[in-house]
């Protein structure tokens, strides 16, 4: 649209189309006032997650929508990564809000088999959360970590998979030290 754009052969569908083809503007109006007055209301996404795919970044929106493509991580983005995280991590990330001291510890998250979420806390410890139940699972990290100090322990795996228990696998530095000291 420029100041020698008719408006009466302006066609507004065809504005509206245009702009809603882009992956930041959600939705869009534009009305034509005559004689002289186009008027346009745009509702644009807002950046939510960043997803990694294919070895490929992505800032998602609330609905999984990518929004465009980049090559460094924004810091106050949540990171998710694998095929049908974006869409998922609406709901993954509002229950993950409710555990602040977990939320903290946590680097990204996994959606593994577009069915459950494993975390990667930024000590590089892995958390397998299970596919249903997720707020026990949250419940008994936070008392995991507050009474056990778990994430400061040299381990490399929590797994909160199966109901009532809770399976840790050290590091390979923590099991020789243990085996050596069995000796």
């Amino acid at each position: 649209i420029t100041p020698r754009t008719s408006l009466v052969l302006l066609n507004a569908d065809v504005a509206r189309d245009r702009l809603k083809s882009n992956p930041w503007i959600a939705d869009a109006a534009v009305r034509k006032f005559y004689p002289n007055r186009i008027e346009i209301e745009v509702t644009e996404r807002e950046a939510f997650a960043l997803w990694q795919r294919n070895g490929k970044l992505a800032i998602v929106a609330r609905d999984g929508t990518v929004l465009e493509e980049v090559t460094e991580r924004p810091e106050k983005l949540p990171l998710v990564v694998g095929t049908g995280a974006a869409k998922a991590a609406h709901d993954f990330l509002s229950v993950l809000d409710r555990f602040p001291a977990i939320k903290a510890e946590v680097y990204g998250a996994v959606y593994v088999a577009e069915r459950r979420w494993n975390l990667r806390l930024t000590n590089g410890i892995d958390v397998r959360l299970p596919e249903s139940n997720l707020i026990a699972a949250f419940e008994t990290l936070t008392k995991l970590s507050r009474d056990q100090k778990i994430f400061s322990r040299d381990i490399d795996i929590v797994d909160l998979r199966i109901p009532g228990q809770v399976i840790v696998r050290m590091s390979d530095a923590a099991a020789s030290a243990y085996d050596a000291q069995r000796m």
